[in-house]
């Protein structure tokens, strides 16, 4: 059992981390956890403290992920729900955060990296192919890919 004066040091550390950036439950669970030393009953206490402070929130942290990774590194929805699942994220919340994306600035994201990508690639003979896989490596759908790589290839054969 973990004191109560190491708890609350425990919980004014991941206040101050909170504060700072958004975090997930879940990692801060695992923050806990190592600092209390595997005593959940006190880790469980900790985060339930946090949230009702709303130090910690699925929610928030979920858009903002989204948010930062659609407009700032240009991931596609599917790498996102992904991302956001392997941090224990609940599906609903991924889903309600991915709505909140902008569907023109991400797709406008796309075109630009699919542009980009089509210069250094126009030449070699496995071109499209090679296009599909980035596109699909950086988390957008095939539908939305293909649509942009056929725009490309035919804007390019025209010149």
């Amino acid at each position: 059992m973990i004191e109560d004066a190491v708890k609350n040091k425990a919980a004014d550390r991941m206040r101050r981390l909170c504060s700072r950036r958004e975090y997930c439950i879940a990692d801060i669970r695992r923050k806990l956890a190592e600092i209390l030393e595997g005593d959940m009953e006190a880790v469980r206490e900790v985060i339930d403290s946090l949230v009702k402070d709303r130090y910690v929130d699925d929610m928030r942290y979920a858009s903002a992920f989204a948010r930062d990774k659609a407009s700032i590194s240009g991931w596609g929805s599917i790498k996102i729900r992904h991302a956001l699942a392997a941090k224990g994220v609940e599906r609903g919340i991924i889903d309600d955060a991915l709505k909140e994306v902008d569907r023109g600035k991400a797709d406008e994201r796309l075109e630009k990296l699919m542009t980009a990508k089509y210069r250094s690639l126009k030449d070699d003979p496995q071109c499209r192919l090679k296009m599909l896989r980035f596109g699909l490596g950086r988390g957008y759908g095939y539908d939305e890919v293909s649509v942009v790589v056929e725009k490309l290839m035919r804007a390019y054969e025209e010149l």
